[in-house]
């Protein structure tokens, strides 16, 4: 007997009114202070982060005085922070980044692989190009581990091992900023070849809520310590350039592009996504104190659920004007057609995100 019970906290995905899939949602959202505000599936998940790791992975890279000594800018910082495309826009800043740190491609630990671009794969199959390192959508992040590793007198051998003296300032930059000791952080490898953290949602949209917060406290007072200023830096980066954090549509670039700098978003692989948005009257009237950040992950790690969902969960909260939302409407409802264009399905949000201070 086929079950008629709904499976609640998913995106359906159907085929003439035929469920054909559903992916199960859990999201935190968390205000400035560390507060779990309202709450989708399962908000303590452990969740590993991946990519969207790379803002704070950035802050310990910065806070090695990478920047000043190699002479990289906020758009250079963006590209630290980026998941890219391999665009030209990438790859000629990614290869001015090497020459600056006087690094080569056989000292990157991340291997090529195709781009996230079909546009960009299709050139590539054109040319016959087999992509290198540099190409990587992580080569950005790993110049600037290479630059904080120098310029912290580290060795550049082994800079993406566990126990490298970089990584263990990455280390503690994920702890202190997700409020978590270290024992309550568990490691793996991610696809490029770094350490990865994993840690609940609600932690991790903890550690996100930082950047926002930061943009906020700088706004209002300059005397902010170092590491606010950093912080804030980051936020701003990835807000100014949002181009360089993706590509060209690509749904986080879209994403910041759309909100024009009130919000930053980071997509991770296998369905992980962070977001952390400033503070306004739409945050205070969710009951938060400051900025506010939303961790989201879908179990099956669907990429196309995990923008319809992201969007949904925006929409729910009330963040964003419907105008400012119509322009992600083909991520919010993607288009299921078949070979012929033929509509064949629908996309829906079976969940509702549920107040967690009840």
């Amino acid at each position: 007997m086929i079950s008629k019970t709904p499976i609640l906290d998913c995106v359906v995905i159907d085929r003439g009114g035929v469920v054909e899939n559903r992916h199960q949602v859990h999201a935190a959202v968390v205000d400035a202070q560390g507060r779990l505000l309202y709450a989708v599936g399962d908000p303590y998940r452990v969740t590993l982060a991946r990519s969207t790791a790379k803002p704070a992975q950035a802050l310990a890279i910065l806070e090695t005085g990478a920047m000043d000594k190699f002479g990289f800018d906020d758009a250079d910082l963006a590209l630290i922070c980026s998941s890219h495309s391999s665009e030209e826009q990438h790859i000629s800043r990614v290869l001015s980044m090497m020459s600056k740190v006087g690094v080569g491609e056989k000292d990157l630990r991340c291997g090529g692989h195709p781009a996230l671009s079909e546009s960009v794969n299709r050139l590539w199959a054109k040319n016959d190009y087999t992509p290198t390192p540099s190409r990587s959508n992580c080569s950005g992040k790993h110049v600037g581990m290479l630059a904080g590793s120098k310029a912290a007198g580290a060795k550049l051998v082994g800079y993406h091992l566990p126990d490298h003296p970089m990584q263990l300032r990455v280390k503690r930059v994920i702890e202190q900023l997700s409020g978590l000791d270290a024992d309550d952080v568990k490691w793996a490898i991610d696809g490029c070849n770094l350490p990865a953290p994993a840690l609940p949602l609600i932690n991790l949209a903890q550690l996100c809520v930082s950047f926002p917060s930061a943009a906020d406290v700088i706004h209002q007072n300059t005397m902010a310590s170092k590491r606010t200023h950093r912080v804030a830096r980051i936020f701003h980066a990835m807000t100014q350039f949002p181009e360089l954090v993706g590509g060209e549509d690509r749904f986080c670039t879209t994403l910041m592009t759309a909100f024009q700098g009130d919000l930053f978003g980071k997509t991770g692989a296998e369905g992980c996504y962070t977001i952390g948005i400033r503070a306004s009257e739409e945050t205070r009237q969710l009951g938060a104190d400051g900025a506010i950040a939303i961790a989201v992950k879908i179990e099956d790690g669907n990429l196309s659920a995990l923008h319809s969902a992201v969007i949904e969960i925006l929409a729910q909260l009330h963040i964003g004007t419907p105008a400012t939302r119509k322009e992600m409407g083909h991520f919010h409802y993607p288009k299921l057609l078949n070979t012929t264009g033929v509509v064949t399905g629908q996309v829906s949000h079976l969940f509702q995100v549920r107040s967690a201070l009840e």
